[in-house]
């Protein structure tokens, strides 16, 4: 645990000695929120006659935690070429160490972050606090760390910066978007073969689950039950952890069983 510990600290340390990475992850998404929000907010109405400013809240804060997953395991790809995570795999400590400080201060970084966006939200009246924040609070640390599990799957194996924001890219931007963040998932009565389609790869997308049970928490006054796809919480929660717990699975696979990765420079 000491050794998980020394290594999530040290994601923090790099994180604010990088002043850019500091200021991109919470602008960018903020850029995003206020620049769509305000451009749709009169052509776009939803369960509860949100506008879309509202709507795309937890599409943003989802946002937040995906750039900081990526901005997080990319550093694994960094360790490798310093000779840092050389040092660390061949001392004795093991490799859960590894993946548990890895993900730990990523997803650590990332809620921080994400809890950081939603003051400033409260703070200007666009969300009213309540009681559902300590439940929102341990659903985004769910969300963060299962981000920095699939995160690790992608760059364990890596030896190319560029190779791996391609497929981060490729991957988690469709997989954010097909999540209900930015549109909301459409339900299957009446509907084309290609709106059938799209429903059916939302709705087996883990990430819709948590962002449905996200925008319950942060607008527990809006009734989302006539929202088209509106499972219940028990439903989100049982799917977000079981997710969460498989990408974990995973990335310790990955960083127990890949030794090939580790002469890698």
């Amino acid at each position: 645990m000491s050794a998980a510990w020394m290594l999530a600290r040290r994601e923090w340390t790099r994180f604010f000695r990088q002043r850019n990475r500091v200021s991109a992850a919470i602008v960018q998404p903020l850029l995003f929120w206020m620049l769509f929000g305000t451009g749709l907010r009169g052509a776009f109405t939803v369960a509860g006659d949100q506008n879309f400013m509202e709507f795309f809240l937890p599409g943003t804060v989802g946002l937040i935690v995906l750039f900081t997953a990526i901005f997080a395991t990319i550093s694994v790809i960094e360790d490798r070429r310093e000779g840092f995570m050389q040092s660390v795999l061949v001392s004795p400590v093991g490799r859960w160490p590894v993946l548990l400080g890895k993900v730990i201060g990523g997803s650590a970084i990332a809620w921080v972050q994400a809890m950081f966006f939603l003051m400033l939200v409260y703070l200007f009246g666009t969300a009213s606090i309540s009681s559902s924040l300590l439940l929102l609070m341990p659903l985004l640390a769910l969300v963060a760390i299962g981000m920095c599990s699939l995160g690790m799957i992608v760059a364990w194996p890596m030896d190319s910066t560029q190779g791996f924001h391609a497929i981060m890219m490729l991957g988690l931007m469709p997989m954010w978007l097909l999540s209900g963040s930015f549109f909301p998932i459409p339900a299957w009565n009446d509907s084309t073969i290609g709106q059938m389609i799209l429903g059916g790869m939302m709705r087996i997308n883990p990430l819709s689950y948590s962002m449905l049970e996200m925008r319950r928490l942060i607008y527990p006054e809006v009734d989302f039950s006539n929202a088209g796809f509106a499972p219940s919480s028990v439903t989100c929660w049982s799917v977000t952890i079981i997710a969460t717990i498989v990408v974990t699975l995973i990335a310790w696979r990955l960083v127990r069983g890949s030794r090939k990765v580790d002469v890698i420079v």
